[in-house]
């Protein structure tokens, strides 16, 4: 029998067809012919999206069979598997909540709801009914981290000591930058501790594990922008005497961290700072060595090991097809890959998890433990003092 036919379909909708609606969609449309030992065969059956022009695109040129501007009626439909949720973060309580009793796997851009309670409620809905959750933490994919996690978990970096976590992006550092929903707390629920230090403390989760107690800080910059237009993205502008309106969550966000394991750490994330353009970015020290890896240079990793030369400092790694994933995309050495790889493998180990019947990581419950340390991080705005990370989980 031919392999193909044996895979399972897996009938997937999209919800949101911006950005980050489009990458997942090009994403599984790339599976195939990327990852020919695939368990699944994706099938894009529908988009869902509020703009009809958006939906007709998506038929039109990312190969979707329809398109409805009714997210219900997508999640409704009997031949999809699959809900990926790219809206809002404050709408994801509803399309996550109605995909997961309608027994449909759903995987739910970061950290799934816009504020930690919406989170938990997603969460407790997910495992009441059972389903299959993913959540889109896609830097764990690159290959060079994944060699990182290899080198940590097997002792070459000997007691970890320190991690230093950040994400810088100039997203929001042009003042005629649009008022989108993403600096709105009734969009995007907080603002970049929902959106970007999500991704820095969840790398320091897998890296490194759990954190035991924080102390933190915010601030917001840039506190009035121009009014949004329709269709338009966070990257988009105004001009000079335009409308505006209040930016209602944070620009900044930064703490002091403290690991179960002893390890002390500090983590910033910023969408307002002028000079790195997208610098997510971690630096793990050791008594036996170090490294430290920069989504601006993804494909490089700097390390540093004791045993191999203890004065000749930091040497770079290149990535390349001897690191998992690599070789699917480019052979040899130092050929890079790019970000949307990084969500086609998220993609394919998604499905391949929902196709298995396992459940994948990251998932809802990796969801629960960073915005456990966003609610940490809240209160200590306001008590100004260090807080214990406890479980938000509901039981």
């Amino acid at each position: 029998m031919n392999r193909a036919m044996s895979n399972r379909r897996l009938g997937i909708a999209v919800i949101g067809f911006g950005w980050m609606g489009q990458a997942h969609s090009r994403s599984y449309a790339r599976i195939p012919s990327l990852f020919p030992d695939r368990l699944f065969e994706p099938e894009l059956v529908v988009c869902a999206d509020n703009l009809a022009e958006r939906g007709e695109e998506a038929v039109r040129s990312f190969g979707f069979a329809e398109s409805t501007t009714d997210w219900r009626e997508a999640v409704a439909r009997d031949d999809v598997d699959v809900v990926t949720v790219c809206s809002p973060n404050m709408l994801h309580v509803d399309m996550c909540v109605a995909a997961a009793e309608a027994e449909k796997a759903v995987f739910c851009e970061k950290p799934v709801g816009g504020t930690p309670a919406q989170t938990k409620q997603i969460e407790a809905a997910a495992r009441a009914a059972g389903v299959i959750t993913g959540v889109g933490y896609n830097y764990r994919w690159a290959p060079l981290v994944r060699y990182a996690k290899e080198l940590i978990d097997s002792g070459r970096l000997g007691e970890i000591t320190n991690y230093r976590g950040r994400f810088f992006s100039m997203y929001g550092s042009d003042p005629l930058g649009l008022l989108s929903w993403r600096f709105e707390h009734e969009g995007a629920g907080y603002g970049v501790s929902t959106d970007i230090l999500s991704h820095t403390i969840d790398m320091a989760h897998m890296l490194i594990g759990p954190i035991d107690r924080v102390t933190g800080t915010k601030r917001t910059f840039i506190p009035e922008r121009p009014l949004p237009k329709p269709g338009g993205t966070h990257y988009d502008r105004g001009e000079p005497g335009d409308p505006t309106g209040p930016v209602t969550n944070e620009d900044y966000a930064a703490c002091f961290a403290e690991f179960a394991n002893g390890a002390v750490g500090t983590f910033e994330a910023s969408r307002s700072i002028v000079g790195p353009q997208s610098q997510m970015a971690f630096e793990v020290h050791g008594t036996k060595g170090a490294l430290a890896w920069n989504l601006e240079t993804m494909n490089e990793m700097k390390l540093f090991l004791v045993d191999d030369e203890f004065h000749d400092g930091y040497q770079t790694v290149y990535s390349g097809e001897r690191y998992p994933f690599h070789g699917n995309f480019v052979p040899g050495d130092a050929n890079a890959i790019s970000y949307e790889d990084l969500k086609v493998i998220e993609g394919h180990e998604f499905l391949t998890a929902v196709a298995s019947g396992v459940q994948h990581a990251p998932g809802f419950d990796e969801a629960i433990d960073y915005v456990s340390v966003q609610a940490a991080l809240v209160k200590s705005w306001e008590s100004r003092g260090w807080e214990d990370v406890t479980t938000i989980r509901e039981d």
